[in-house]
């Protein structure tokens, strides 16, 4: 078990932009990876297992809802603080802050937003304490980048729906409690409902063989005949634009995200550069390696200006969706290409699970695809700046 030894860099002191209560939040999160992720990661993802032992932990640093009322069980926070949990969550591991995500931004976020108070009461905060677990359904078998051409139907049968259909590449599905399943009705209309673990002909088989995220939980959610009660569907908001607002909210927090990653992976490869020695200097004075890791500190530091301003927004509630997938591709992008260069300069100890690059490397291969693809994102700047719709 190796020791962690990461230090942030910060090369043009945002910190100091940032507020007391922000960098309180951010250390406590910090702390708490270091002390309860960094020790057990690697194993997990070897093992291909989600560490469920560390679900109270998250909980307790705000992962879950963290800008959830606190009448709820939320912290309460504001935009910037969750962006900074989100950030130190994935710099420990980017399957454990897609667990942090879905609880918050696609689970939380549309009861508190779409749900009656209800709804609210009897499920946020057992969400915010981890007592129960969520996830998300959306994305199906043949429809990701299209999720509006979604199969899964609900029909009101007088006191209840029937719901049909399945979801797949749903994290946390396994061992959610519940489930924000998006499903259209007999008009064709996009609904969102709660669906609870135990409901007759609700199944949640786990994906396996894995390459990437491989310390997450990932399933399907098949619905055969599934009767849900009237009181479980979300009433105060329906239509596509519905489960889009929550992807806004989780795109957000993996746009900070993926800074942490970028951020783990170079700090590592700068700690072995100045420690490799060879033709009796250490790799850190030749002028490639300079140069790898020079562009590494570039593009951390243009990715944390670019999210800082979009926290700021956020707060402000002046962020628009377009803006958001700007910041999501640009720094998942940044970061992979940042976890590649970092590989390269530990030569062939880059491959191995003592350092936490390759494992890096391999989740961002996923994070660069879901919540909207790379290439989906470059046309929704496409279409926000020219007005033309180009996806098809």
């Amino acid at each position: 078990m190796s020791q962690d030894l990461f230090q942030a860099p910060d090369y043009y002191q945002l910190d100091a932009l940032l507020t007391e209560e922000h960098l309180l939040v951010r250390d406590a999160a910090r702390e708490w990876v270091k002390r309860s992720v960094s020790p057990i990661i690697e194993e997990a993802a070897q093992e291909a297992k989600f560490p469920t032992s560390i679900i109270a932990g998250l909980a307790e640093i705000g992962a879950f809802g963290p800008y959830i009322p606190e009448e709820y069980g939320g912290a309460g926070l504001d935009q910037m603080s969750y962006g900074l949990i989100m950030q130190e969550i994935e710099r420990g591991d980017s399957g454990v802050r897609s667990t942090a995500s879905v609880q918050s931004s696609l689970v939380m976020y549309p009861i508190w937003k779409y749900g009656n108070e209800a709804q609210r009461k009897k499920y946020l905060p057992k969400l915010a304490t981890g007592e129960f677990m969520g996830c998300f359904g959306l994305t199906e078998p043949n429809h990701g980048s299209n999720p509006s051409g979604m199969e899964t139907k609900i029909k009101d049968m007088g006191d209840h729906f029937l719901l049909n259909g399945a979801k797949m590449w749903i994290s946390n599905a396994p061992f959610a409690d519940i489930a924000v399943v998006w499903a259209k009705n007999e008009e064709g209309r996009i609904k969102g409902l709660i669906v609870e673990r135990g409901m007759e002909g609700f199944t949640t088989p786990e994906t396996h063989n894995k390459w990437s995220l491989r310390a997450s939980s990932t399933g399907e959610l098949i619905f055969d005949n599934v009767k849900i009660p009237k009181e479980n569907i979300l009433p105060n908001k329906d239509g596509l634009g519905a489960p889009l607002g929550c992807l806004d909210s989780a795109r957000y927090g993996i746009a900070w995200g993926a800074i942490g990653a970028a951020m783990d992976c170079y700090d590592t490869a700068l700690r072995y550069a100045k420690e490799r020695i060879q033709f009796d200097k250490p790799i850190a004075a030749t002028q490639l390696q300079q140069k790898k890791l020079a562009e590494m500190i570039t593009e951390i530091t243009k990715a944390q200006l670019l999210t800082w301003r979009l926290g700021t927004l956020k707060n402000e509630n002046k962020a628009t969706s377009a803006q958001i997938s700007m910041a999501k591709r640009n720094n998942v992008d940044m970061a992979l290409k940042i976890a590649r260069e970092a590989r390269q300069v530990l030569g062939a100890m880059g491959i191995t699970g003592e350092y936490s690059i390759m494992r890096h490397m391999m989740n961002l291969e996923s994070v660069i695809t879901y919540e909207g693809t790379h290439d989906i994102h470059l046309l929704i700047t496409g279409l926000d700046i020219t007005g033309h719709q180009a996806f098809k």
